[in-house]
């Protein structure tokens, strides 16, 4: 399997040692590939939806077993909508299911559950599952998994421009700056993902964090959502404990050479 990151090809890497190397704080993943997974077995659609919504629950599993704090999933984006009726319907009583049957097993590995996105646009029933499910586990610390549910970048910034401005009505959009913004953010109360995973093949954005990964480390696999192993998580942790993550400032791999070349 050929992994790329935002610096190129990079053959697979063995797992580091946790002792010896940062892992993600946050990992943010755009699941992808769903229905191409169906339709190359004669599925249809529904059934690639069902198969990667089990595969959420063995990588929030393996993200905790690995002390990876916060986990993001693109459950379903803004654009999500333009997709054929019957198949947002059946996305719809997919999550209506998973709501009712995962909290559970949340509550056993010590899930808090989160949600971002506009969920007004939800039924009534899918809204209370969710205010449910997230009073439900809000007790849990091991790990805060963040579902992102009607989710887009460029709302996210907006709802937070409007928000802002509701609270300071006296005030106008030059007294605004990336410290005032950032409050009214989802996912203002955590940190900004340090690896952002990819699978179905795509190289691009598609609207998801768009502020809070501007320093993100962009992992893309051509592996389908459903083909996604906690072996394949593994190794992205891999790639990105490899990483020069310099921030704008010097590179950290220099200093670390430097401080060996003198001992």
């Amino acid at each position: 399997m050929l992994a790329l990151g935002n610096t190129g090809p990079t053959r697979d890497l063995p797992l580091p040692n946790p002792e010896a190397s940062d892992l993600p704080q946050h990992i943010a993943i755009i699941m992808d590939g769903n229905r191409r997974w169906a339709g190359a077995r004669g599925l249809p659609k529904a059934a690639g939806h069902a198969v990667g919504a089990r595969r959420v629950r063995a990588i929030v599993q393996a993200c905790g077993e690995r002390g990876i704090g916060h986990l993001t999933l693109f459950a379903f984006s803004t654009e999500n909508w333009r997709r054929p009726l019957e198949e947002v319907r059946g996305l719809m009583r997919l999550l209506t299911l998973y709501l009712q049957k995962e909290i559970g097993d949340l509550n056993a590995q010590g899930v808090r559950l989160r949600v971002i996105g506009d969920t007004s646009k939800f039924d009534n029933r899918i809204q209370a599952l969710i205010r449910d499910a997230v009073a439900a586990t809000a007790h849990n610390r091991s790990i805060t998994l963040n579902l992102a549910l009607n989710y887009g970048g460029r709302w996210d910034i907006l709802q937070a421009m409007k928000a802002w401005q509701a609270e300071h009505p006296a005030l106008d959009a030059s007294a605004l700056d990336e410290s005032a913004l950032e409050p009214y953010l989802q996912l203002a109360d955590g940190p900004a993902p340090d690896l952002m995973v990819r699978t179905g093949g795509e190289s691009r954005m598609s609207n998801f964090l768009l502020w809070q990964m501007a320093y993100t480390e962009l992992y893309f696999t051509d592996l389908l959502w459903p083909e996604f192993t906690p072996a394949e998580l593994d190794k992205a942790i891999a790639w990105y404990a490899r990483r020069d993550r310099r921030f704008g400032g010097e590179s950290t791999l220099r200093s670390a050479l430097d401080g060996q070349a003198s001992a």
